[in-house]
């Protein structure tokens, strides 16, 4: 297991007033990483997982301490044009870090293999077969353009699975109100150096590796949520 205090995150300093206080407090860090770099070999090599932590995710997470700090700021300034100006790095860089923090949970060392259990039962409803959730889910996100996720979701309303897509670093849930259960980074960073431009190699691979357990918790909370 990986420790992110190795890695240096900008601070939010507590001189912004009251509200530069709360926000400081609640100032981003990576988040543990719970296998080493190389535990997903040959899935997703040790360079890609080193390089995607430790530069990627770490870069969001400073950029969105950054531009909190900025936000601050301008709030107690009553500054709304600049307020207005830091909502694309605030969604950027916060979607990026929730996506990660997802992301990385949902994988394991141990993963593959079909779920079983309420999940099972809940994939094979909504989607009729487990093949066809993961044919559906591969293929969408396959088809993203350019950069973002692939992701299976949670309806609250309909209480349903449902797999969704989303651009960039727009993080599901305040995207399209579906809860995220499991996603797939399809960003170049997270799979280029392996699996070149072949993209529906690295999605074929990826299953190998899907930390069911964590994916079925996710399942659990997000239904006792609504």
């Amino acid at each position: 297991m990986l420790s992110a205090t190795a890695t240096v995150i900008k601070s939010v300093p507590k001189s912004v007033g009251a509200l530069g206080t709360f926000v400081s407090r609640l100032n981003h860090t990576l988040p543990d990483l719970p296998y080493d770099f190389n535990a997903l070999e040959p899935t997703i090599s040790a360079e890609i997982m080193r390089i995607h932590y430790t530069k990627h995710h770490a870069t969001y997470v400073n950029n969105l301490n950054i531009a909190e700090e900025k936000l601050a700021e301008a709030m107690e300034t009553k500054n709304v044009n600049q307020v207005i100006q830091l909502q694309p790095a605030l969604k950027f860089n916060g979607g990026g870090h929730i996506n990660h923090s997802i992301f990385w949970q949902v994988l394991s060392p141990n993963g593959g293999g079909e779920p079983s259990g309420d999940l099972m039962e809940v994939i094979k409803r909504d989607f009729g077969s487990f093949e066809a959730m993961k044919t559906e889910l591969s293929n969408a996100s396959v088809a993203v353009q350019g950069s973002g996720w692939g992701w299976l979701g949670f309806n609250p309303v309909s209480k349903r699975l449902r797999v969704a897509t989303c651009a960039n670093q727009d993080p599901l849930q305040p995207t399209t109100g579906l809860v995220p259960l499991f996603g797939i980074d399809v960003w170049e960073h997270a799979y280029y150096l392996q699996y070149k431009n072949v993209r529906p190699d690295y999605l074929k691979a990826i299953w190998n590796v899907v930390n069911w357990d964590k994916v079925a918790q996710n399942l659990h909370d997000a239904t006792m949520a609504c």
